[in-house]
C-alpha cells in the first residue's frame, strides 16, 4: 500500500444506506410528499399516462402549469429562472453539496433560440463566479447548435457557404462560453449526446481544452461509458492532453440514449456503438475510474453516477492511493431529487460532492422531465430504491419520535 495512505487512516466511512443524513433536509411533509411522487414513478403505466395526458394538456393550454410545478417540477428542478434557485443553491450548501446550474431548455432549433441559450449559459458562469458553492457549470451543444449541422460535419458532408457561416457562430458560441469560464476561474461540463454528433463535439471540446487548459482544468468533455469505444478513447486523449502539455477535463457518465442508439444503428446497419451487456458498461465505468485516478497529475474527474459500486469503487481506489476525500481533481455528481443518499453522505465523510439543478420555464423543461420520469422506471431498480429508502426514512422517524 502506498506510504501516501497513512495519512488518510481517519477518513469517515462512507454508507449509502444511512437514510438519516440522506434526507437530513427534508421536513416530513417534503419526505411525504417525494414517496408519494416515486411510489407513483414506480408504476411504469402511470408515468406512459400521465406524460401523455400531459402533452396534451399542454398542447390545449390547459391549466396544469401549477399542478407540474408542485410534483415532478418541484422534484428535479431549481425553479424558472437562476434567481429562483437560489433557495436550492443555500439548501444544498447547508449540507456541504455544492449546485451545477444547468439551463435545461430543449426543442429550440433557431438561431435566434441558440443565441438566447448562449447568453443563459453566460448568466449561469457569471453566477458561479461568485460563489464556491457553484463548482461548475455546464451545456449541450445542442442547445446552441444544429443537430443536423453537427451531423453533416462528423459524416464529412461537404458544406455550402449559408452551413459554414452556421458552424462559424457555433464556433463562435462554444468559445464566447469558454473564455468566459476560463476568464471568471469556473469548470464548464460539454455534456454527451448521440453517437452519430459526438465525434463533432468532441473535437470542439479538445480544441477548447488546447485552447484554456494548460493552466488549469476548464473545460470537461464527457465520456458515455456505455459506448464499447470510451475507454480506449480516454487513454487516447490522456496521450493527446500530456504531448500538448493541457489538462483533461472528464466527466464520466454511464449514457443517456440507449434505446435511440440501438434503434438507430439497427434501422441503418451499422455497428451498434452500445456495450453488449450492463456488465460490460459497469467494468469499463470503473476501470475508467482507476484510470483517471493514477493519471490525475493531468486529468480532473468528475463521477456523474447514481451507481452506488462506482462511488465505493472509486472512494475504495482514492483511500488506496491515499488520495484526499476533499481532492480539487475529483468530484461525484448526482441529480437533484434522485441518489441523496449517495449525495449526502458522501459530502458528510467529506467528498466533493455537487447537484445537477435544472431550470427553465415549465414549457420548455418539459421534454426533460419527461426523460427524467421515464429513466426513472427503466433504470434496473432505480425508482424502487429510491422509494425504498424514503420508506425507510419515514419508518425511521416514527420510530425515533415513538422512543
Amino acid at each position: 500500500m502506498p506510504e501516501a495512505v497513512q495519512g488518510f487512516t481517519n477518513v469517515k466511512p462512507v454508507s449509502f444506506e444511512d437514510t438519516s443524513i440522506a434526507f437530513s433536509s427534508q421536513s416530513d411533509f417534503k419526505l411525504r410528499k417525494t414517496y408519494w411522487l416515486f411510489a407513483l414513478m414506480n408504476k411504469g403505466w402511470v408515468v406512459k399516462l400521465g406524460t401523455f395526458f400531459i402533452k396534451i394538456a399542454l398542447r390545449l393550454h390547459l391549466p396544469i402549469k401549477l399542478l407540474i410545478k408542485n410534483t415532478i417540477f418541484d422534484q428535479f428542478c431549481g425553479g424558472e429562472s437562476i434567481r429562483d434557485c437560489e433557495k436550492t443553491i443555500r439548501n444544498l450548501h447547508d449540507v456541504h453539496v455544492g449546485t451545477i446550474l444547468d439551463y435545461s431548455v430543449e426543442g429550440e432549433d433557431t438561431e435566434k433560440s441558440f443565441d438566447e441559450t448562449t447568453l443563459e449559459i453566460l448568466r449561469t458562469i457569471e453566477r458561479a463566479s461568485e460563489s464556491k458553492d457553484i463548482p461548475f457549470s455546464v451545456f449541450k451543444v445542442t442547445g446552441i447548435a444544429s443537430m443536423e449541422l453537427l451531423e453533416a460535419i462528423q459524416i464529412g458532408d461537404s458544406l455550402n457557404k449559408e452551413q459554414k457561416a452556421e458552424f462559424d457562430r457555433v464556433m463562435h458560441r462554444v468559445d464566447t462560453l469558454c473564455r468566459r469560464a476560463y476568464e471568471r476561474n469556473v469548470r464548464i461540463f460539454v455534456d454527451a449526446e448521440e453517437s452519430w454528433i459526438q465525434d463533432t463535439i468532441d473535437t470542439l471540446a479538445y480544441e477548447m481544452m488546447d485552447r484554456y487548459n494548460h493552466e488549469r482544468p476548464v473545460v470537461y468533455n464527457t465520456y458515455q461509458m456505455y459506448r464499447w469505444e470510451s475507454f480506449s478513447h480516454l487513454q487516447r486523449d490522456t496521450a493527446e492532453a500530456h504531448a500538448k502539455g493541457y489538462y483533461l477535463g472528464v466527466k464520466l457518465v454511464r449514457g443517456a440514449y440507449l434505446e435511440k442508439e440501438r434503434l438507430r444503428a439497427h434501422e441503418e446497419e451499422y455497428q451498434d456503438p452500445i456495450q453488449a451487456t450492463k456488465e460490460d458498461t459497469d467494468r469499463d465505468f470503473n476501470m475508467a475510474i482507476e484510470f483517471c485516478l493514477e493519471h490525475r497529475d493531468i486529468i480532473s474527474m468528475c463521477l456523474g453516477t447514481h451507481n452506488e459500486e462506482s462511488c465505493e469503487y472509486c472512494v475504495d481506489h482514492m483511500k488506496e492511493f491515499g488520495i484526499a476525500p476533499d481532492d480539487s481533481h475529483i468530484y461525484f455528481a448526482q441529480l437533484l431529487g434522485m441518489s441523496d443518499n449517495i449525495s449526502y453522505n458522501l459530502a458528510n465523510a467529506g467528498y466533493n460532492v455537487a447537484k445537477y439543478v435544472p431550470y427553465g420555464p415549465v414549457d420548455t423543461v418539459m421534454p426533460y422531465l419527461f426523460r427524467r420520469a421515464d429513466e426513472n422506471k427503466s433504470i434496473a431498480g432505480q425508482s424502487s430504491r429510491e422509494f425504498t429508502l424514503v420508506s425507510d426514512e419515514l419508518k425511521r422517524r416514527k420510530t425515533c419520535r415513538s422512543k
